[in-house]
């Protein structure tokens, strides 16, 4: 995966609020990386992200924090990129994908039986069944970035072996780089599309 288009373009560089979209209640802020971030007053809880020629556009309140406005920044450039190279793995590369990371990190000890897509699981974002083996995976995810939907994948691995979110579960789940980003991503959907929650978090 690319590096974090924030962590390469450098502190944000602010315009003048002078400016046409100062008009209709919005401050802009210019990032190096051909990202915009326009603040409007009239925003409440809306983020919302676009291209604009070789732009990126992104619509968030004007109360957000700097840190919130770099992490939601985030969330939607990534969701931007998994939506224009959108691609379904079918159930035989789930499977493979699995073994793949049950191998990386789980010391191939998750074998499952099964790995599906599934269109009833509104209230999360995937759920195993230790007894059968099999791991279901929401239709929500398809499209995307790809760690987040290894690192759901791999929580559902992790579940083959332990049953509960205690602290060996936790510790099986270390290794994934990129959890937490991965975490932060799902509950910046579930925010903004009020889509099911990102699985609860260690010491929940």
């Amino acid at each position: 995966m690319p590096a974090d288009p924030l962590n390469s373009a450098g502190p944000p560089q602010r315009t003048s609020s002078a400016g046409p979209h100062a008009l209709h209640g919005e401050a802009v802020i210019m990032e190096r990386g051909s990202v915009e971030v326009r603040r409007s007053v009239r925003r409440r809880r809306t983020v919302s992200a676009y291209r604009e020629g070789d732009r990126t556009v992104v619509m968030i309140p004007a109360r957000m924090s700097a840190d919130e406005e770099q992490r939601w920044v985030s969330v939607m450039l990534d969701k931007l990129a998994a939506q224009e190279s959108r691609r379904l793995l079918d159930d035989d590369e789930l499977g493979r994908r699995a073994a793949e990371l049950s191998q990386r990190y789980l010391q191939g000890r998750a074998r499952p039986d099964s790995v599906r897509w599934v269109t009833n699981q509104n209230s999360r974002w995937g759920s195993c069944t230790p007894a059968l083996g099999s791991i279901r995976l929401s239709h929500r995810l398809q499209g995307m970035p790809e760690y987040v939907i290894d690192y759901v994948m791999l929580h559902e691995l992790a579940h083959l072996l332990v049953p509960g979110h205690g602290a060996g579960f936790w510790a099986l789940l270390d290794g994934y780089p990129r959890t937490e980003r991965a975490r932060g991503f799902l509950e910046g959907v579930a925010a903004t599309e009020r889509l099911p929650y990102v699985p609860q978090a260690r010491g929940d």
